[in-house]
């Protein structure tokens, strides 16, 4: 097999990879902590925000929630972000989705309000982010059918008697 045949394919299923990677895995919204209290304070961060076009909305939704969160202060590893005071809240999970200034998406991320002392009942107290699983899951299967792939090029053919 020539070496540039198995570049070929190799630069083949790496393409594929990228191609099936989701968007939204692409942009930086983060929530810190991904778990609070009712009454705690989680950090909203917009990483691919950039300070000079502007504040970043972050529109929090949820059980009982709708509201859109102003970025306050430039992130430390760049970015904007801005805190959220979760007094009031029912106990779920909830999205927040992030505008840069300029209009353009910053991605989305989770939180989750527990109540006082520990995590709601059933939940298991985990942050499941189904966005990574699939991600990586596709990227799995990808190389699985490269390498079915490059496998079967390999393979020299038998003579039948």
């Amino acid at each position: 097999m020539k070496v540039s045949t198995a570049l070929c394919s190799a630069a083949l299923g790496v393409g594929l990879g990228t191609l099936l990677l989701p968007g939204a895995a692409l942009a930086d919204t983060t929530v810190s902590p991904a778990t609070t209290p009712v009454g705690g304070t989680v950090v909203l961060t917009a990483t691919t925000c950039n300070p000079k076009s502007g504040d970043a909305i972050f529109r929090v939704t949820g059980p009982n929630r709708d509201q859109n969160v102003r970025s306050t202060t430039a992130a430390a590893g760049g970015g904007l972000s801005a805190e959220l005071f979760t007094a009031g809240f029912t106990l779920g999970t909830y999205t927040v989705a992030a505008t840069c200034g300029d209009g353009s998406s910053a991605g989305s991320a989770t939180f989750t309000v527990t109540p006082i002392g520990g995590a709601p009942a059933g939940s298991g107290g985990g942050n499941r982010d189904n966005g990574a699983l699939a991600a990586g899951g596709t990227l799995l299967g990808t190389a699985a059918v490269g390498a079915v792939i490059l496998f079967r090029r390999r393979r020299p053919v038998s003579a039948v008697a």
